[in-house]
């Protein structure tokens, strides 16, 4: 994953700090992580990431759907990192890869250089 620069949005701060310093150990730059959808959003504005690990529930009801969604459009690959077990709204999310919490370095490593590098 050396030279990959993945973005990573999630709401618990002890899983959040595990899966920057495990992505970081895998040679990965890594933006963030932030708690909440306008913080993604801005980040993804100041620097396109070439991928994303996104929790879907972000507390008081949001979702990184949103962010999911910004992310499509510029072509950037992501998956979700979730114990959300319910279908995902749309089709297109539906079909996204997810990793299952909990889970481990080697489960998210592995995800992550699973997926198709950012269209350029």
């Amino acid at each position: 994953m050396t030279g990959r620069c993945i973005l990573v949005v999630e709401d618990e701060y002890l899983i959040a700090m595990q899966v920057k310093r495990w992505l970081l150990a895998a040679g990965a730059e890594v933006i963030g992580p932030v708690p909440i959808v306008e913080q993604a959003l801005d980040l993804i504005e100041d620097r396109c990431p070439d991928q994303a690990v996104l929790d879907i529930n972000l507390g008081d009801g949001a979702t990184s759907y949103p962010v999911a969604d910004a992310l499509a459009a510029l072509g950037v690959s992501y998956l979700f990192a979730t114990g959300d077990v319910r279908p995902a709204h749309t089709c297109l999310h539906r079909q996204r890869p997810r990793l299952a919490k909990p889970f481990d370095q080697s489960d998210l490593v592995q995800a992550v250089a699973n997926l198709a590098p950012r269209a350029r």
